[in-house]
């Protein structure tokens, strides 16, 4: 069966494992998700080189993303992106202080409340994020065939 068409099956499978049914791990199960771990580590060992060399780390890069990615607004708060990054409200308070400095991004005070800062994007890194962006998009385009996680429905 070619690969695009087994997506399916491999959502369902996820979808039964949530649902309380728990079925044995088989080989094949362990070398899809091997498969699937070891794919995401290649892509994102390509963005952390292809943000490097663009001047801007990977977690910046990944702050930007989720400042101009958040639903709705072209702001986010620092709790949302903690939240967004997985990371703790400090360490990403450090992390927006550093993008204020590279001039990436600005803060600014909520007029509705004033306790709440947002955080957007300068025209810098807009640009910045603009080039980095679509170098993601053009690589997850020539793997997203392999990004579908296989063989997880049956043993």
């Amino acid at each position: 069966m070619p690969a695009g068409h087994e997506a399916g099956r491999a959502v369902h499978a996820i979808i039964a494992g949530m649902s309380g049914k728990a079925a044995p791990v088989t080989k094949r199960h362990y070398e899809a998700l091997a498969n699937f771990r070891y794919r995401l580590r290649k892509f994102l060992r390509y963005s952390e080189e292809v943000t490097r060399r663009h001047g801007i780390t990977p977690l910046q890069y990944q702050l930007m993303l989720h400042i101009k990615g958040y639903p709705g607004r072209e702001w986010a708060l620092v709790g949302e992106l903690a939240e967004r990054m997985q990371a703790q409200h400090h360490g990403v308070v450090s992390l927006v202080t550093r993008c204020v400095k590279a001039g990436l991004v600005r803060r600014e005070v909520d007029a509705a409340d004033r306790r709440a800062v947002r955080v957007r994007l300068t025209a810098e890194g807009e640009r910045c994020l603009r080039r980095l962006a679509q170098l993601h998009r053009d690589e997850l385009l020539t793997l997203r065939e392999q990004f579908v996680v296989r063989d997880l429905d049956s043993g």
